[in-house]
């Protein structure tokens, strides 16, 4: 371990799978309550603008743990599986005194090299792991834990803390199956929400209009693509067209909310233990999300999109020691930026070959020198389950570009079926729900000019290839 002279930070990383920012009431949710996730934000830092890089499970975990693109650690699709040989941030934290757990779902693949690597302790789900009686993998062995999962990998999270060394600083990997899909509440929260009618999203009845053919053809609209499976009902016979589709809506979000309330529940006694063990000063707390969902948003479920409700990811940190107490930012983050961070803040130099960048200086309410105004996404997955079009564009603070440029390009889990590339540009101050696309609007050819140079910029800097449609 490095002669230090400051004390090194725990670090408690707790991250839900699908978890929208909209669903938070700390960031302003109209139809959900955290108030334990809410803790950390008003006891931290709320940042607004943290965005994944690849909207969809495993990538993002890739991205989450070796701090570069999915082009650069071969997590394109979620048919790929994380070579463990390489560079993580847990490897290096442990290499330089660290305990480190990862608990939860892992959904990076088994055996192999894909086993988790740089942990002294994992227990994790096989795949997307079930909700109650959860198979698991621990330590190389196939058990079965009884009760909800959400449960058990708190469970597992606090007795692995109590048990852990004592004189060594600690990275949590806390990972949450819920709420991914199916949606399936524990007991205590059957119920919630039952008398109440949840608000319909202002985009709920879009019509795909004024944009490229890849909204219309996706396939996760509410009245259209979620399925009995979904509901563990029948829709009562006599409703259809607007009344069905809302119907629909009710029984999806409500179960969606109701496995939230288990995890905020949960964050809760995480929060409860290093308090009454005397950690909450010396411990770095993080809660996000692996991307963001669409919450009936344009009609939808799911991600997948670069659209806001998908690529947003919600990010409240905590660390008294450093960071104000109820503070916000607008800086851009990204996914990318999380593993950067956490060495920083262990005292440990981020290797050149991580891609994203530190942001320690922000959280502590300094204005750093250079900052990104843009950043870059990238979809992989062309027309698989949900009929998305592979696509890749750039955000900045007030438009987006994307390009569907609609081609599998040999990746793992696409269908090899292309589409005519198209490109949408969205100007999000005048438009933020992303309903009109400017990019064939005379206005905008400046606008589309500048930033498909940043968009060739970027990908040049970061190492991936352009798609030429060659028609």
């Amino acid at each position: 371990m490095s002669d230090r002279k400051e004390k090194r930070p725990n670090i408690l990383f707790i991250m839900s799978d699908d978890h929208a920012a909209h669903a938070m009431s700390c960031y302003d949710s109209k139809i959900n309550e955290t108030p334990n996730i809410d803790r950390i934000a008003k006891e931290g830092m709320r940042m607004d603008n943290c965005f994944c890089t690849n909207s969809i499970c495993t990538p993002s975990r890739a991205a989450i743990l070796t701090g570069t693109y999915n082009h650069v650690n071969g997590v394109k699709t979620l048919s790929d599986r994380l070579d463990g040989r390489q560079q993580t941030v847990a490897k290096l934290l442990q290499q330089d005194g660290y305990q480190t757990a990862m608990i939860g779902k892992w959904h990076l693949g088994h055996g192999g090299n894909s086993d988790p690597t740089g942990f002294d302790f994992w227990s994790v789900f096989p795949g997307q792991g079930d909700y109650y009686d959860p198979s698991m993998i621990e330590m190389g062995k196939s058990i079965t834990v009884p009760g909800y999962a959400t449960d058990i990998v708190t469970d597992k999270s606090i007795d692995w803390m109590a048990n852990r060394d004592k004189d060594k600083p600690f990275l949590l990997m806390c990972h949450h199956k819920a709420p991914h899909r199916p949606w399936i509440p524990d007991k205590k929260h059957a119920h919630l929400y039952e008398d109440l009618d949840i608000p319909e999203p202002e985009t709920f009845n879009d019509d795909y209009s004024n944009r490229a053919s890849a909204a219309a053809a996706a396939e996760m609209r509410i009245d259209r693509d979620l399925t009995k499976n979904d509901f563990k009902m029948d829709p009562p016979a006599q409703l259809e067209g607007a009344a069905l589709k809302s119907w629909k809506y009710q029984r999806y979000i409500k179960d969606y909310l109701r496995c939230i309330a288990s995890v905020d529940d949960n964050v809760g006694r995480m929060l409860d233990y290093l308090d009454e063990e005397g950690l909450t000063e010396d411990t770095i707390v993080i809660y996000t999300s692996d991307q963001g969902f669409f919450l009936g948003d344009h009609g939808w479920y799911d991600k997948r999109f670069m659209y806001e409700e998908s690529l947003r990811m919600p990010f409240v940190i905590r660390y008294p020691r450093k960071i104000a107490a109820g503070s916000v930012s607008k800086h851009m983050v990204l996914n990318v930026d999380f593993a950067p961070l956490f060495l920083n803040y262990a005292g440990i130099n981020v290797p050149e070959s991580m891609q994203g960048a530190s942001f320690h200086s922000i959280l502590q309410g300094e204005e750093p020198a250079e900052w990104r105004t843009s950043m870059y996404y990238r979809y992989w997955t062309h027309l698989s389950e949900h009929k998305v079009y592979a696509h890749y564009g750039i955000r900045t603070e007030q438009y987006k570009l994307i390009y569907y440029y609609a081609d599998a390009l040999g990746t793992l889990g696409s269908e090899d079926e292309s589409k005519i590339p198209e490109w949408e540009l969205f100007d999000l101050k005048k438009d933020p729900y992303e309903m009109i696309n400017v990019y064939n609007d005379p206005d905008y050819e400046r606008v589309v000019a500048v930033l498909d140079k940043e968009l060739h910029r970027l990908q040049e800097e970061l190492g991936d290839e352009r798609f030429v449609y060659k028609g």
